[in-house]
Parts: C-alpha cells; sequence; structure tokens
C-alpha cells in the first residue's frame, strides 16, 4: 500500500468521513486531482466495502477538449467497473440567465448536478478532490474580497451540499483536504493514472489563477517559503475560532448561554456580529459586513436591502423583515389568452412571449436560456401571470409530488428579496406550470402524447 493510500486511509478513518459499506457518489473532471481520488478511494472500497459511481459534467465550454474529458472519465469508469452518471450543461446560457460570472455559474450548476444525481441514487455522500493548495488559493481569494473569519477558515473535511433536493440530506467529503498537488501529480506518475489538464487554469481574468501564478509565487520568493504551512495553520485556528464564536452565538439565541449577558448591547462584540450574521442567514439575506455593521450600530432603524424590504434590528438581537408602507408584491396578475399562435406581453418590466404549434416529433428540449416548452393542451388557452403567493405549490420535473414554492426557494439559496421578482404562471385553475429561473413542471412536460407545444419565452 502506497504512502498515499494510507494517509488518506487514515484521515477517512480519524475523521468520520465515510462509513463502511456506504455509497459513493466520486465527482471526477478529468484532471489529475479527481482522477487520484478516484484510484484512492477504488483502491480502498473492497477492504471497506464501499459502492462507488462516478459522475461527471460536461460544461461544454471548451467544444472538443470537454468532450475528451468526459470520454476519457467514460474509460476510467469502465475499466475500474463503476457506475458512471454524465450530464451535460450549457453555462454560458445560466451565465447570460443568472448573471452569475463563468467561475460561479459552473460551479453552482456542478453542485445542483451533484446533489441531484446523489439525491435521484440514494447516496448520501459526495467526494470531492478538493487539496490543500486549493485551500491556499481560496484563502487569499476570500482574504481580497473582505470575508470574515468563518470564510478565511477555508472548506470543511465534511459539510452539507449547498444544494439540497426536498427531503435529501447530501453531504460532501474532502478526503485529499491535507495533500498537496505535488504529491498528488507524484502518485498519478507512480500508478500511471491517466488525466487531462483543464486550458482554463492558466487563464489570467480568474483571480484564482492571478493567485496561483503570480502572487503565490512571488511570496514564496521574497517573504515567507513556508508559505503554504504558515497559511493552513492559520486557517485552521481561524476556522476553529469562528466555529466556537457560532456555537456561542447559536445557544445565546436560544438563551442556552447562561454565562454570557442576555442583553444583546453588552454581548462581546464578535458574538453581536456573529449573532447577525445567524439571524440574516435564517432570513435568507446575504451577511456582508457593512450590512451588520448597520444594523448593530442602529437598532431599531430600517436598513434597506431592496426596493421591496427593509430589515430592522431590535435591542435584543432579533431581525424583523418590513415592506414599505402600501406595497403589495402579490397584488399584480394578467390573464392571458394564447390563442391565436403568438404573443408578447410586458408585466412588471419583463418582457414574456410565447408560440403555440403542433408536436410533429417528440424531443427532449435542448436547455436554453430563458427559454422552455410545454405541453399547450394540458396549460390550456388562458393562463394567469403574476408573482410568487405564500402557499404557491409547484411540481419539479423529476419529483413525484408537488412542494411548497417557498421550500424550493430556501434549498436553491434564493434570497427573500428576491422571490417576490420572481414570475410565476399558472393555469385558470392556479396550477403553477413555470416558475421564472427553475424547472418547469413534471405535469405538463413534453411527452409523446403531445400534440400542441407552448414555446414560453422570457426577457
Amino acid at each position: 500500500m502506497s504512502g498515499l493510500l494510507e494517509l488518506v486511509e487514515q484521515n477517512i478513518r480519524a475523521r468520520g468521513l465515510l462509513r463502511r459499506g456506504q455509497k459513493i457518489l466520486v465527482a471526477v473532471s478529468g484532471g489529475v486531482d479527481s482522477m487520484v481520488l478516484l484510484h484512492l478511494l477504488h483502491g480502498l472500497s473492497k477492504k471497506n466495502q464501499w459502492q462507488l459511481t462516478i459522475a461527471h459534467l460536461n460544461h461544454r465550454l471548451r467544444g472538443r477538449s470537454s468532450d475528451a474529458d468526459e470520454r476519457l472519465v467514460a474509460r476510467a469508469a469502465n475499466s475500474l467497473g463503476l457506475p458512471f452518471v454524465v450530464e451535460h450543461a450549457d453555462i454560458k446560457s445560466r451565465v447570460k440567465s443568472t448573471r452569475l460570472s463563468l467561475e460561479m455559474a459552473a460551479r453552482a450548476a456542478r453542485h445542483e448536478f451533484l446533489a441531484r444525481t446523489a439525491a435521484r441514487l440514494k447516496i448520501p455522500g459526495i467526494a470531492l478532490a478538493h487539496h490543500a493548495d486549493d485551500q491556499v488559493e481560496l484563502f487569499f481569494v476570500r482574504l481580497l474580497r473582505g470575508s470574515g473569519s468563518e470564510g478565511l477558515g477555508g472548506m470543511k473535511w465534511r459539510n452539507l451540499s449547498p444544494f439540497r433536493p426536498v427531503g435529501s440530506k447530501i453531504e460532501l467529503v474532502r478526503p485529499l483536504l491535507e495533500q498537496s498537488k505535488k504529491l498528488l501529480r507524484e502518485y498519478a506518475r507512480e500508478e500511471k493514472i491517466k488525466s487531462r489538464e483543464d486550458a482554463s487554469n492558466e487563464s489570467q481574468d480568474i483571480l484564482r489563477n492571478r493567485i496561483r501564478h503570480e502572487l503565490l509565487p512571488l511570496l514564496r520568493q521574497k517573504y515567507q517559503p513556508a508559505l503554504e504551512k504558515i497559511i493552513l495553520r492559520l486557517m485552521d485556528i481561524t476556522g476553529a475560532e469562528a466555529r466556537v464564536t457560532e456555537e456561542v452565538a447559536r445557544k445565546w439565541i436560544s438563551h442556552k448561554a447562561f454565562i454570557l449577558p442576555k442583553q444583546f448591547s453588552r454581548l462581546p462584540l464578535a458574538i453581536q456580529r456573529r449573532v447577525l450574521q445567524l439571524e440574516l442567514r435564517r432570513h435568507k439575506i446575504g451577511a456582508d459586513f457593512g450590512l451588520v455593521e448597520r444594523l448593530r450600530t442602529n437598532p431599531g432603524v430600517p436598513v434597506s436591502i431592496s426596493p421591496e424590504i427593509s430589515v430592522v434590528c431590535d435591542a435584543n438581537g432579533e431581525l424583523h423583515l418590513r415592506e414599505p408602507a402600501g406595497f403589495a408584491p402579490n397584488s399584480k396578475e394578467i390573464e392571458l389568452h394564447l390563442k391565436g399562435g403568438a404573443g408578447a406581453i410586458v408585466f412588471n418590466g419583463q418582457r414574456v412571449e410565447w408560440k403555440t404549434g403542433p408536436q410533429r416529433t417528440f424531443r427532449r428540449p435542448q436547455p436554453i436560456a430563458n427559454r422552455e416548452i410545454f405541453d399547450a393542451e394540458k396549460v390550456g388557452s388562458h393562463v394567469i401571470l403574476r408573482h410568487w403567493r405564500a402557499g404557491d405549490r409547484f411540481q419539479p420535473i423529476g419529483m413525484t409530488q408537488s412542494v411548497k414554492l417557498q421550500d424550493l426557494f430556501t434549498n436553491k439559496g434564493i434570497p427573500r428579496a428576491k422571490r417576490h421578482e420572481l414570475l410565476v404562471a399558472t393555469t385558470v385553475k392556479n396550477e403553477v406550470f413555470w416558475v421564472q429561473g427553475m424547472r418547469i413542471s413534471e405535469r405538463f412536460k413534453l411527452t409523446r402524447a403531445t400534440r400542441r407545444q407552448l414555446i414560453w419565452r422570457w426577457k
């Protein structure tokens, strides 16, 4: 057994990352990190009775190179005799529809695909190939963006997936978090593990790449040769202190921290800030430092977080959301008549277009930004266009039953202040068939029995 294999097995056991006999979804991109992770877990799987499944998302960002990555991972799955799940994503369209950076849109698509796949296959854990070099780069990314102690603590060995399909609890584990990129490359060379390099890792347009290729070499050469060791130690200290602060803040909120003052204003500064961060998260509001400080230093004063929502911190450190007087986010709606083949309308500043026509041959629609296709006969000739309302239920495609839209918003991390901005389309019977930015309804999808299609676009 190689030294790296022993180190990884020790970390898995010592930190309780994976259980004996567990199903594991291994995220494999085709790069050296994930290919090494796959071979390490496969080498330990028989001994630990693990059931591995390989998952690969083709981002379609590099044309033939992306397809070559997919083929490499497929061959590895075949040679190891492991199940292989692959999906294609249109990241460029996602960037246009979400306004995220290319890097963040790709990351979100990847996590969503992995969580959805794990939930469908009833796999409780997803293994990721993040390593020590990733941690150091992340530290500087977050430092330059002004993160607090929790962010500077870096990635955890294990944590819940940011995307949680309804009824599922998917955990992310990182067995390589203590290992250097150099060690992983050496292992790949010794074991003759094939991999592919992503050319985008060299792009200077991405902050993380500039940190990797410019800042870190400069710091090692001119200031601290043992940079990685120092930064990883600092991240460990900072992360541990952040976890203690959060635990104390949670206990104070639940009235279990008897050693602390009962008055919010008398709490230590770090605990005040963490209490407000937790309260903001509970309301699905981004807890940036500026907002926390405005709330902390101005009790009782409303702080606007959007045109529709303001938040107030009371003397007890509790937050209350308020809407401006006379604002009724759910009051507007309009009935659309879909007869005539095509039409368009501008509703609350957003343009919606539709077109109906026969379905001559059945094929699943390719994902295109700001476009969905429905079974026109199931939708009906009259629909209602409006905003989300409390109590709305929706059955996303692939799910067997409907759920509250509010729960879906929470699972997707959509801030509360943004929810009222999303458009919703319903039938005249008030069945939601479309929610802006989410998957279409299962009941209104195209099937082989569909006779007429409704093409729905929005801007």
